[in-house]
């Protein structure tokens, strides 16, 4: 029985690590890319304009 308890947690890791990868490649793309990608560009440009100045 000692094998048992030796290789559950691995499989149990195994398991959820293929379904986080799963839920990764089926969030990615879809409907809400461009939604997504324009958020970022917009972050993107806030985070690259210099401050400005007040007078």
């Amino acid at each position: 029985m000692d094998y048992v308890s030796a290789l559950l947690p691995p499989a149990v890791m195994a398991v959820f690590f293929i379904g986080v990868i799963r839920v990764i490649v089926k969030t990615q793309g879809g409907a809400n890319k461009a939604k997504e990608d324009a958020a970022v560009d917009a972050a993107l440009a806030r985070a690259e304009t210099p401050p400005k100045a007040d007078a």
